[in-house]
């Protein structure tokens, strides 16, 4: 008997809790399944999964040993895509978890572009403001905004946004144009679900508490509602650089401007990254980074 015989079979189980979704998985049947796992305990000599009518259960060993068959099959299947990616092409199924809003209004048309330029692949996108696991729900890129808590994944800068202060102009013409950030208190500010606006005063971080009497956790309802000249909002670019370029919303404190935001894409570390994950990253970062967004 093969060492590698039974292996898959045995992570398969242990993944799906289940002899009948682990054979739909790995297109058998239940009964070469079953066959299979019995001879890898046979050969082991130890009990892997305790199975009953209504359940799979996972022993102590069991547990452990899975572990090391996943990462022989995570090898296995790596090894594979270097001789089978060797052309460089991006193929297969490409997995990519992003911020719902961020990921509507900019990452989805950009990707909607990179695969129609290479029809052998397919997408499966999934907007979230939740930071999933990439490697538990099997993404191969993630899209992050901000500070980055340390892990194992590799992180590469694709852009960075920035957060405008702005007004209509007729809001601005009925109550006037703040000069200074403290004088936003006293305005009838749009929020978002936190009520801290974040400024740079010579180089150093001011972060004021703001009133309002709308708050509402989508950006596109606040800019909206910024566009009827119900107050001042704080959004990133990509809800309001339009309406900056079209004069339909007017800047604010453009010298007190908070830090720009870095924008990543994330991925587990591998020797050898695929085609279709290189491909996209590149494509994305050019893509961002060739953004015509106001500036001072």
């Amino acid at each position: 008997m093969s060492q590698w015989e039974g292996i898959e079979e045995f992570v398969a189980v242990v993944d799906s809790e289940s002899f009948t979704k682990a054979a739909q998985a790995l297109d058998t049947s239940v009964a070469q399944v079953s066959r299979k796992l019995s001879a890898l305990e046979t050969r082991l000599g130890v009990k892997l999964v305790q199975r009953t009518t209504r359940r799979v259960s996972v022993t102590d060993v069991g547990i452990g040993y899975a572990e090391h068959c996943r990462m022989l099959l995570d090898g296995l299947a790596e090894a594979e895509r270097e001789v089978t990616e060797s052309h460089s092409l991006p193929i297969g199924r490409l997995r990519i978890t992003a911020p719902t809003t961020y990921g509507e209004s900019v990452i989805a048309p950009l990707l909607m572009e990179f695969v129609a330029r290479h029809p052998q692949l397919e997408l499966d996108l999934q907007l979230s403001n939740d930071r999933l696991d990439l490697i538990a729900n099997k993404f191969d890129i993630a899209i992050r905004i901000g500070d980055l808590p340390d892990s194992s994944l590799i992180a590469k800068k694709l852009s960075e946004r920035q957060q405008y202060v702005c007004a209509s102009p007729d809001y601005i013409s009925e109550h006037g144009e703040a000069t200074h950030p403290s004088q936003l208190i006293d305005c009838d500010c749009l929020l978002s679900s936190s009520s801290t606006w974040r400024f740079l005063e010579n180089n150093k971080k001011l972060n004021l508490t703001m009133r309002g009497s709308i708050r509402c956790n989508s950006g596109n309802v606040l800019t909206d509602a910024a566009l009827q000249g119900r107050g001042v909002v704080q959004l990133p670019d990509f809800y309001v650089a339009t309406h900056l370029e079209n004069k339909s919303l007017v800047e604010l404190l453009a010298d007190y401007r908070c830090e720009r935001e870095p924008i990543w894409a994330l991925y587990p570390q591998n020797r050898h990254l695929s085609p279709k994950v290189k491909m996209a990253i590149e494509f994305l970062s050019a893509k961002l980074t060739q953004g015509t967004l106001p500036s001072n």
